[in-house]
């Protein structure tokens, strides 16, 4: 091997990772390490968006041992665990303003708050309520079985029972083996149409 090549002149040789360097970023805060600072941990609660800066191994002791609820009591621990669930939003009964008056003191409430255009100021927001009007809802006229016992005769929801009866003698006709030369093709049809004749008798309607 010769010493004096000039590929030794190239070699580099790779710094300590143990000695912080400025690219690395800023030093671990646990007292006594030099390393660099690369995780961040939670100082906890009251410090929310506040951090530490820890090196891997001291990142990993540290979560171990962190409590966010620690110093709290049981009592405080469930109330907090309660006003999380909105939030930790302030909340007003139903029928009460935000002043704690309820009834009629509440129609003289600040609209303001949450009617920005003023369409329910000076009146109370029941009554307010009340004058829309619900849009009519239409019903039909017969349950499901009936209307499709009618699909099936090919009748509409306003069909009356000498309809119902004319219709069903014409179909019976018209898919019966007799009436089709002794083909039993159109026997499951025919059974259909038996079955719906017998449901709408069942309501009523023949």
């Amino acid at each position: 091997m010769d010493l004096n090549s000039p590929l030794f002149d190239r070699i580099r040789i790779k710094p300590n990772c143990e000695e912080p360097r400025e690219s690395q970023g800023p030093a671990c805060e646990h007292p006594g390490c030099n390393a660099a600072g690369t995780h961040r941990a939670p100082k906890g609660r009251n410090h929310e968006g506040q951090y530490f800066r820890f090196c891997l191994d001291h990142v990993r002791d540290y979560n171990a041992s962190y409590n966010y609820f620690a110093g709290m009591t049981d009592a405080a621990v469930a109330e907090f665990q309660k006003d999380s669930v909105i939030g930790h939003r302030p909340t007003f009964p139903m029928g009460v303003n935000r002043s704690g008056g309820a009834g009629e003191e509440s129609r003289s409430r600040d609209w303001s708050y949450f009617d920005p255009l003023g369409i329910l100021q000076g009146q109370d927001f029941r009554t307010a309520k009340a004058k829309v009007e619900a849009p009519e809802v239409k019903r039909p006229r017969h349950s499901g079985p009936v209307r499709r016992a009618l699909d099936i005769l090919g009748l509409d929801e306003n069909a009356d029972g000498p309809t119902i009866k004319a219709q069903y003698k014409a179909l019976v006709k018209r898919f019966h083996p007799d009436a089709n030369g002794g083909d039993r093709s159109f026997e499951g049809r025919l059974r259909d149409i038996i079955k719906a004749h017998d449901t709408l008798k069942t309501a009523g309607m023949c």
